[in-house]
Order: structure tokens, then C-alpha cells, then sequence
């Protein structure tokens, strides 16, 4: 093999694939990233066995060839050469990357050893406007499980019916949903990994244009422009959001996003270290007082709140909460609870398209 490439382009694409690399992993093919020089394109290949990621960019190729190079070993060297243009070779087992006077060699392995990627996924699909999924997905993917003892709650819910969306995700302490415009054939459900959306989102451009995702064997695939992304999907029965969700409440708060979303973040502050990060609401007459307390101090900010309902003193984890407030847009949001023990939600004031569940820390006073 042996091709010339702008730096720019092969360090954009290296940076792009090499979040398929695998990180721990037995077989080392799976932390290379396959170089496929062919015709007037150098391709670049990453899998880890969830995820692939194919990026294509412009080349003169002299030899046509295809070699797996160390990924992260690669990607780093490469953003260090973005302003030259360079020569890739191989020999053997070796590789040569000549830039301006200068050449590096680096170790690689035989392409054969690296797994076949399957982009024939096209038996369903559903699309979605761009800017509609950078927003499902950025609403939703950070309430997603990290831990592997249910595997399927580390992913987003899609169901999708009568020309309308809903995205879901939780991790057993909270839940995120969001509902929007869908085009589709037929009605589909799929629960797809969070880190599987947050890199398509990153890999969409910023523009009006429509995105269309295509599922086949528990498979998913997404392209724009010169990237194409497959991921597995998770199997098994996601958790009924309508069993959890509460269908009224006893008390509500309307208040100002930024008030109170900067008392939450000064409270949380004290409480940092601890394992909950505990604050508390005390909401009475037209305030919601806002309280933490740690070995390092304590803090009491009362927020104005338009308050309908019962008086409430509720725990929760600082976290969760402003993670929620920070998801939503409008200047007035509104809380809704129905006691200490039980989950609350967070919604705009006005536009009802997302909702945030969380469920609040027992303390002594609340068990």
C-alpha cells in the first residue's frame, strides 16, 4: 500500500474511528484502526465488536493495499501532522509515514485478521430531522445505566408509532423521555446503546436536512457524508415507562430555571464527596428552600416559586436534579411531587415534550 493524504483530513478521520477501537481486549486487531487505500480514497475501519465506525477520505493512491494499524497510537500521531501532507507506505510488517523531511515508522498487523464489517442494513428504517435526533438524544443518553447488571438500561428506548417518536432512557434512579416528529414505513421499537447515540451525534452536521437510520438483525446503521456507523442493538424487554411515571400530583412548583438552578449548584458544592450528594427542598407558602450540609459548611437559599399544593421537604441527589434543569430550555419550569418517598418530575412550564424523573434519597428523617 502506499498513498498520499492531507493531514487534516486523515487526523479528522482518525479521531472519528478511533472511538471504535476497543480499550480491553484479548484480540489486538480489535485496537487497530484497518487503512484500506483504494481507488481515489483512503478508508479508515475501527470495530470493537458493539460499534464500527467507517470514514472515508480523499487520497492519491499509488498502491493499492490495506494493513491495521495501533488505533489510539495512530490517532495521536496523526493530530500532530495536521498542517502537512502525508506519505503512507507499508512494508511488510511495518509502516512509513513520511511529512515534510521527516519519517516515522510504526509496527502494524495483516488487514485479514480484522473482523468483516456488515453495512447491509436496510430492512427497516425510520428518519427523523437532524437537529430533532442531536436533540433526542442529548435530552436522553445521559440517564442511561453504566454499570452492566441490566445491560439493556446502558441504552436509549425508541418506540416509534403513528408518525411520532419517543425516546426513553433510565438507569433506575431516574428516567428521561422526550417525544417528537417521526417518518416511518411501520411502527418499530428498539432499544440502541448510549454510546452508540452520543456518536452519532457527534458525527451529524449541524444543518435542516433529515437523517435516516436503518435497522436489520438486531442491528443498526446511520451514515452522513463519508461515515457510516453500525452498532448492535440491546435485545430483551425495556421497562414500561407508564408504570412509573405518576399520573398526579399533590404539589407543584413553578419556578425560574436560572434561580434555581444556581442555588442547586451552590449547594451542591458543599456536598460534592458524598456518595448521594445530597441537597434538600423545603417547600412551603411561595419559597422552595434550598439546603445542604457537609463536614465543609452548609448552605440555606430560599428561591420565590409560584406553589400550588401540600408543603413538601424532600431529599435528592444534586446530581440528578441539575442535570434535568440543565436539559430543559424554557425560563419557568415545573416541578411536581406527591410526597418524600416518591419519584418527582421536572418539565418545562409550557412545552411538555420532555419529562425528568427522579427518585429521591431517604434519609433518617424521611425512612
Amino acid at each position: 500500500m502506499k498513498c498520499v493524504v492531507e493531514g487534516i483530513e486523515l487526523s479528522e478521520a482518525a479521531l472519528k474511528t478511533v472511538k471504535a477501537c476497543a480499550s480491553k481486549t484479548t484480540v489486538p486487531v480489535l485496537e487497530c484502526i484497518k487503512l484500506s487505500a483504494k481507488n481515489d480514497g483512503l478508508t479508515l475501519s475501527a470495530a470493537d465488536g458493539e460499534i464500527s465506525i467507517i470514514k472515508t477520505v480523499k487520497a492519491e493512491v499509488y498502491e493499492e493495499g490495506e494493513v491495521c494499524v495501533p488505533g489510539r497510537y495512530f490517532c495521536d500521531f496523526m493530530k500532530k501532522l495536521e498542517g502537512v501532507q502525508i506519505t503512507l507506505s507499508t512494508d511488510g510488517g511495518r509502516m512509513d509515514i513520511t511529512y515534510a523531511d521527516s519519517q516515522t515508522s510504526m509496527q502494524v498487523l495483516p488487514a485479514d485478521e480484522f473482523p468483516k464489517i456488515d453495512t447491509d442494513i436496510k430492512e427497516n428504517s425510520f428518519s427523523l430531522k437532524t437537529a430533532d435526533l442531536k436533540k433526542f438524544i442529548s435530552a436522553t443518553s445521559f440517564c442511561c445505566a453504566t454499570d452492566d447488571s441490566r445491560p439493556i438500561l446502558k441504552g436509549c428506548q425508541f418506540v416509534i408509532k403513528d408518525g411520532v417518536v419517543e425516546v426513553t432512557a433510565l438507569d433506575g434512579f431516574r428516567l428521561a423521555t422526550i417525544k417528537g416528529e417521526a417518518k416511518s414505513s411501520g411502527d418499530l421499537e428498539l432499544v440502541c446503546p448510549a454510546r452508540t447515540l452520543n456518536e452519532i451525534e457527534k458525527m451529524m452536521p449541524d444543518d435542516d436536512g433529515d437523517t435516516e437510520i436503518f435497522i436489520q438483525r438486531g442491528m443498526i446503521l446511520v451514515s452522513s457524508g463519508n461515515t457510516v456507523l453500525t452498532s448492535r442493538l440491546y435485545g430483551g424487554d425495556f421497562i414500561k415507562k407508564d408504570n412509573i411515571i405518576p399520573k398526579s400530583f399533590i404539589t407543584t412548583v413553578k419556578v425560574n430555571k436560572e434561580l434555581i438552578k444556581a442555588s442547586i449548584e451552590r449547594a451542591a458544592i458543599l456536598v460534592r464527596s458524598d456518595k448521594n450528594s445530597l441537597i434538600i427542598f423545603d417547600i412551603s407558602g411561595d419559597t422552595v428552600e434550598i439546603s445542604s450540609a457537609s463536614e465543609i459548611g452548609s448552605v440555606q437559599e430560599p428561591v420565590k416559586a409560584e406553589i400550588t399544593g401540600k408543603d413538601i421537604k424532600i431529599a435528592m441527589n444534586s446530581k440528578f436534579i441539575i442535570e434535568a434543569v440543565n436539559a430543559l430550555e424554557e425560563e419557568q419550569i415545573e416541578l411536581s411531587f406527591n410526597n418524600n418517598v416518591q419519584p418527582f418530575i421536572c418539565q418545562n412550564a409550557q412545552n411538555k415534550d420532555k419529562l425528568y424523573l427522579i427518585l429521591p434519597v431517604r434519609t433518617s428523617n424521611n425512612a
